[in-house]
């Protein structure tokens, strides 16, 4: 499980330190793809290939199923931490995101995200204020 608020920076080559803490979960290799709200999504591996086989089970004749696909599969990138706990993000999925060398790295239970650092303080600053609703909407009896 992952959980956290992290602030490594990314270094030129598009390296960033994964929280130590993270290390193990996902040191025998993960994927890295674009996620909603322009942030970046880290799967295990294992967990990736869960998640695709749920995708690749609903039917291809609707537009949306297809279009979901190709975004999720065109956008992602396999890769294995360095022996020093370095993930390099591809310069595509680093536009995407508009990750520059401030970023933020956020533990969201079954994946960790990368956020640019502006875009994280304005989504968390909008979402504060209706932490609370949510569970009552979302997850009613939580």
């Amino acid at each position: 499980m992952f959980l956290g608020t992290h602030t490594p920076k990314l270094d030129e080559k598009g390296r960033f330190f994964l929280p130590a803490k993270f290390r193990d979960e996902l040191a025998d290799g993960l994927v890295i793809t674009r996620s909603q709200d322009r942030c970046l999504a880290i799967y295990p591996t294992a967990t990736f290939v869960e998640m695709t086989k749920q995708v690749s089970t609903a039917p291809t004749t609707l537009k949306q199923v297809r279009d979901f696909q190709r975004m999720l599969a065109a956008g992602a990138s396999d890769e294995t931490p360095d022996k020093q706990g370095r993930v390099t993000i591809p310069s595509q999925l680093r536009q995407y995101a508009g990750l520059e060398q401030q970023i933020v790295v956020v533990g969201a239970i079954n994946r960790v995200e990368v956020w640019d650092v502006a875009a994280w303080e304005e989504y968390s600053a909008a979402q504060e204020s209706v932490f609370a609703e949510m569970n009552e909407e979302v997850f009613p009896g939580l």
